[in-house]
């Protein structure tokens, strides 16, 4: 089995098995009929990827990996806030009649900040970090901007990213509040190995380890029955990430430039309730 099965299912079992339930307590999230979204979850599950070894992406239901680029590029290479920018729909239900989500995700990372070697966005830090000072323990970003969460229509869930280069390998931390495991995990995971991917080309990086870090990693009631027949799924190998090689400029980068080489999976979930 691909390792990204092998990982989801574990941690599927073990918040099913032993997370909390939030039944009986005030929640915020609804389903569309009004009622009250609640969940099982566990704090603070960290996993680990080797993308030296193979590309993270779950073979027991299909992940869009070209959408996944697109959300990807939107927040780190347009550094957008409007979903006019954004070709899926997945951010629509917190976009405002503009398209704006507000100050949130790309926003953040595009603002300009002092630094002594001169004005940087945090994107555009990291990658001269990553060639001028690749042994810095200091290369991260944070979009989780007190100041402005109240101009934020969704509080950013995948919030900071802390990059860390071993030998010629570059390693990622992400750092995410909360997430829905079943709709979310599998899509944040190929993404972010993805950008790693991408930071580590134009740095002349090899790519090392990606590690997940959720602080409420939850399962929806609703999505209970769901993740019980998922996991129980045959599973295959992890697909061949194919990479276009001559990219050297982050903002270069299209979906396009990626593929999947023998990528088997399951059928998608179809109609899969969503909380908001």
């Amino acid at each position: 089995m691909s390792y990204a099965d092998q990982v989801f299912i574990e941690m599927c079992q073990d918040i099913i098995e032993n997370g909390y339930s939030s039944e009986g307590q005030e929640v915020r999230p609804r389903w569309e009929d009004g009622t009250p979204a609640h969940t099982i979850k566990k704090f603070g599950v960290v996993n680990r990827y080797d993308l030296s070894k193979e590309f993270p992406i779950l073979t027991l239901r299909p992940v869009p990996l070209k959408s996944a680029i697109d959300e990807i590029l939107w927040i780190w290479q347009k550094k957008s806030n409007n979903i006019k920018d954004l070709n899926s729909k997945i951010w629509d239900s917190w976009a405002d009649e503009q398209g704006s989500i507000g100050k949130a995700y790309g926003y953040q990372l595009g603002v300009k900040h002092q630094y002594t070697e001169g004005m940087f966005d945090q994107v555009e830090r990291v990658l001269y970090d990553l060639k001028h000072n690749p042994m810095s323990r200091r290369i991260m970003t944070n979009i989780y901007v007190h100041q402005d969460l109240h101009e934020m229509n969704l509080y950013p869930c995948a919030y900071s990213v802390t990059f860390n280069v071993t030998g010629n390998k570059l390693n990622a931390i992400l750092n995410q509040r909360s997430q829905d495991i079943l709709v979310a995990n599998g899509w944040n995971v190929c993404q972010y190995a993805a950008l790693v991917h991408m930071l580590a080309q134009v740095s002349q990086l090899e790519v090392g380890e990606f590690v997940h870090v959720i602080a409420d990693a939850h399962i929806y009631d609703r999505h209970i029955p769901i993740v019980k027949e998922l996991i129980e799924r045959p599973v295959f190998k992890a697909p061949k990430l194919i990479l276009n090689k001559e990219i050297e400029d982050f903002y270069a980068f299209t979906k396009d430039d990626f593929q999947l080489e023998g990528y088997e999976k399951n059928p998608q979930i179809k109609n899969l309730p969503v909380a908001v």
